[in-house]
């Protein structure tokens, strides 16, 4: 083979490598799906640790897993970050698909075994900012794109939340809330975790938005991975919200 020949046999390689990772890029999923977890430092490390394997048994749950292999294209696109304040916003597991038991494990395993990203202050503003760069830089597509936002306390530091919310929405992303209640005795800031009219309505009223949005409410850290479990099958079935309480514990 002449040396012109092994040039164009090379640049024929790396356009077919080019076009196999394009066509790739574009592979559909039922649902992108940016799972944003605070990690404050309200949210202390033994509420920590339970809110991680709460959320590895959820994404692993059977009735998830069942919701999942339900759609269209039987496989979802799920990226885990994690949030504080301005600055502190981390990808603790990039964008993987998930479309069968040993996937939803796989991701499960690796959710519990990272180590923590921050203990600073909260600004869901940013944390909605950070989830909306994810969701456009997805190497999938689907018209269904999610932000589900969890937290204990209200937005004090950055933009305010329900201006990042607008945005995003504004793009056609839903952002759903899973809200978890701190009992009054235990919390340092009650202003901050227990709001005037309760964290849900502070949820609702300014972070929440977009066609269907909903709020799932966890009484303390321990009801994470109850409460992100029926979440996870309402949002992947894409279940109204007068139907949420039918989905499965």
């Amino acid at each position: 083979m002449t040396q012109a020949r092994r040039l164009l046999a090379a640049l024929l390689g790396l356009a077919l490598a080019w076009g196999g990772s394009a066509a790739r890029a574009a592979d559909p999923v039922d649902l992108l799906l940016v799972l944003a977890a605070d990690v404050s430092r309200s949210v202390t490390e033994p509420k920590f640790r339970l809110q991680r394997e709460g959320a590895a048994a959820a994404i692993s749950h059977p009735d998830v897993l069942r919701a999942i292999t339900s759609g269209q294209h039987r496989r979802i696109a799920v990226c885990f970050v994690e949030w504080a304040t301005v600055g502190q916003q981390n990808v603790v597991i990039d964008w993987t698909v998930i479309g069968d038991d040993a996937s939803a494990h796989a991701f499960a395993g690796r959710l519990v075994e990272a180590p923590r990203s921050f203990m600073g202050s909260t600004s869901i503003s940013s944390a909605i900012d950070f989830a909306v760069g994810q969701i456009d830089r997805a190497p999938f597509s689907s018209e269904r794109r999610v932000i589900d936002v969890s937290g204990d306390g209200t937005n004090v530091s950055g933009r305010p939340a329900g201006d990042a919310r607008d945005e995003a929405t504004a793009k056609g992303i839903v952002i759903n809330g899973l809200v978890i209640l701190t009992p009054l005795e235990e919390s340092l800031r009650p202003d901050h975790t227990n709001p005037p009219g309760g964290l849900e309505k502070y949820f609702q009223d300014n972070v929440i938005g977009g066609s269907g949005a909903f709020t799932v409410v966890a009484e303390d850290h321990r009801a994470f991975g109850r409460a992100l479990t029926k979440k996870l099958i309402a949002e992947i079935a894409g279940l109204p919200p007068h139907q949420l309480a039918s989905a499965p514990e």
